[in-house]
């Protein structure tokens, strides 16, 4: 896989999948190093002035009236990180640990931070080693930057702190050490620099939002097999119905609808019932293009604040060496990241709430047509009756992790900070509902799949047939009763790992 050089070009939500979970390698342009070089230059030559810097020589927050003696400038920024690695919960998994390593370099490599061309290529270095900071999930408020988790994350570049390498926990000085490092020591405003900013919030959520873009894909074939296993009708998705009404992510899932829908020509199984006296499909199949469209076109927004967010410097205060100015501002607050991240947590819980409600169908007889339950020993086997129930707990949850994160506040700092963003909550609960509608999502298709084989012999199109053989893999059809636990984390794995993709989407 290239190298992803920092510096020559925007970073996308994909490079950081691809460098987080894959250990793609990162090394810095002749550019960024040459920007970082000139904004430390200029730095260093304002700190030889004696002027009163935030953050630089002075404290922080309330107590950024107190000027810092020259000795104690170094001191400081360790004070600093040490004070604010006050986070607590369960650690991140390493490729959320690796997003935020890779972030936190390329927000420092834009060249207006004034710290040492030194410390972004140790950070490079303890990525690219396979050094994770541990860093617990809970204790960003996303206003002043995601303080507590960033300070977890620095506390390793200085050998403190804790980490996994190859698997195994140890000391942050022990993981560096085994990696063939060294720690760090900073120099001025390095630490404060280290931990303002949004990188634990934006990491999490561009890997959420690389996900969610991938369960509408997803969404789209288990409405597709539903709809054939339910007998409904193509005829919502004729372009002459979107044109009218030119939503782009409509006419996107309207397109694929169709196209999976007739591969190969009119399936067996929607031949079978042409004519048939059934005029309109319960708006569970009927509105697929307007509800799932309307979710492709709310990741739509969110990737475009994700990649604005991803390539901007969001710490403080910022260094503008052509414009010989050094200013504070608030580019730390994480708003405009929270408020995307809720709009994708409602988008992809939108996408979990008629999955199920055409689960729901699928088992109803009175719709379907189709034996109760989708067993044909009803009473003596419940067959898929409480697959339905829980994929309903599961969306349930999701309505209450949409409760917006993004319209909460608390002041913090002695009222110094006194609007929040919530933003790593907001990140945080929208992973959440990725996770719940993936399974939800398994769910339908597993239930899709068993309704495929109650209308055998009938061959349903060929994208679908090819989805179907790939769940009958390992999930068989239940003739009588069974735990579906394990089929059910089986599909999981399956959308996980992109299999459907793969083996049947690919190209679509």
């Amino acid at each position: 896989m290239e190298v992803l050089k920092l510096g020559l070009k925007p970073i996308t939500p994909q490079d950081i999948h691809d460098v987080a979970v894959l250990g793609r390698k990162v090394e810095l342009s002749p550019t960024a190093i040459r920007k970082i070089k000139k904004a430390h230059q200029y730095l260093q030559s304002e700190i030889k002035k004696g002027k009163t810097m935030y953050g630089v020589n002075t404290g922080f927050g309330l107590l950024s009236n107190v000027r810092i003696a020259a000795h104690d400038i170094e001191n400081l920024q360790y004070n600093l990180l040490r004070s604010h690695s006050v986070g607590i919960g369960n650690y991140l998994p390493d490729h959320q640990s690796r997003a935020m390593v890779l972030l936190r370099g390329a927000n420092l490599s834009l060249g207006h931070s004034g710290v040492s061309l030194e410390l972004v290529q140790h950070i490079l270095k303890v990525l690219n080693r396979g050094v994770c900071p541990m860093i617990p999930e809970q204790g960003s408020v996303g206003a002043s930057g995601d303080l507590a988790p960033l300070s977890h994350l620095a506390l390793v570049l200085i050998g403190e702190g804790k980490a996994r390498y190859k698997g195994r926990e140890m000391s942050g000085a022990k993981a560096l050490a085994a990696a063939g490092l060294k720690p760090i020591r900073l120099g001025a405003k390095e630490g404060l620099a280290l931990i303002n900013g949004t990188q634990f919030m934006t990491a999490i959520g561009a890997l959420a939002l690389i996900e969610a873009e991938h369960l509408c894909d997803v969404a789209d074939l288990a409405g597709a097999m539903s709809m054939e296993a339910l007998r409904g009708t193509t005829a919502a998705f004729e372009p002459e119905i979107q044109r009218v009404r030119p939503h782009p992510g409509q006419i996107e899932t309207a397109r694929r609808m169709k196209k999976i829908m007739l591969s190969g020509g009119k399936s067996e199984i929607s031949e079978s019932h042409v004519g048939c006296e059934r005029v309109q499909d319960p708006y569970s199949l009927r509105c697929i293009p307007q509800v799932h469209g309307a979710s492709r076109d709310t990741l739509a927004f969110v990737r475009g604040v994700i990649e604005r967010e991803i390539n901007s410097v969001t710490d403080n205060p910022l260094i503008f060496p052509d414009e010989k100015k050094i200013l504070s501002g608030g580019n730390f607050h994480g708003q405009i990241v929270s408020i995307a991240m809720d709009a994708l947590s409602i988008a992809v819980a939108e996408i979990g709430s008629i999955s199920e409600q055409r689960m729901e169908k699928l088992i109803n007889p009175a719709i379907s047509g189709l034996p109760a339950f989708l067993t044909t020993k009803g009473g003596l086997n419940s067959g898929y009756m409480i697959v339905q129930v829980a994929a309903a707990s599961i969306v349930s949850e999701n309505k209450t992790l949409c409760h917006p994160a993004s319209v909460d506040s608390i002041p913090t700092s002695a009222d110094k900070e006194d609007h929040v963003s919530m933003g790593a909550w907001a990140a945080r609960k929208a992973l959440m509902v990725v996770t719940n509608t993936r399974r939800v999502l398994a769910m339908e298709l597993l239930s899709g799949a068993q309704g495929i084989d109650l209308l055998r012999p009938l061959k349903s199109s060929v994208i679908i047939e090819k989805a179907h053989r790939l769940i009958r893999r390992k999930a068989a059809m239940m003739d009588t009763d069974r735990s579906l636990h394990e089929d059910m984390k089986y599909v999981e794995t399956l959308i996980a790992k992109k299999e459907f993709e793969k083996t049947c989407l690919g190209g679509l």
